[in-house]
């Protein structure tokens, strides 16, 4: 599955929602999310319109292996 290449940070961080993430700091172009549920995990969100493809694929990766998903399973899951 291809990464999408159009998704803002605010458009991340309210996906993420559906995980159990919810934002706990805010600073500057930087959103931090962590999630109530599988343990905390702390990621840091760039408020940034696009993400870059890079940047998106390793938060995706990241937060995937958290929750012992493949990265195209996270990405179907959170309809990206």
């Amino acid at each position: 599955m291809r990464l999408p290449r159009d998704v803002t940070g605010r458009q991340l961080v309210k996906a993420l929602r559906e995980l159990g993430y919810e934002e706990t700091r805010c600073k500057g172009s930087h959103i931090r999310v962590t999630p109530q549920k599988n343990g905390e995990h702390h990621e840091v969100i760039p408020d940034h319109n696009p993400i870059k493809c890079g940047t998106l694929n390793g938060i995706l990766k990241s937060i995937a292996r958290h929750h012992g998903l493949t990265r195209e399973e996270l990405i179907r899951l959170l309809k990206l």
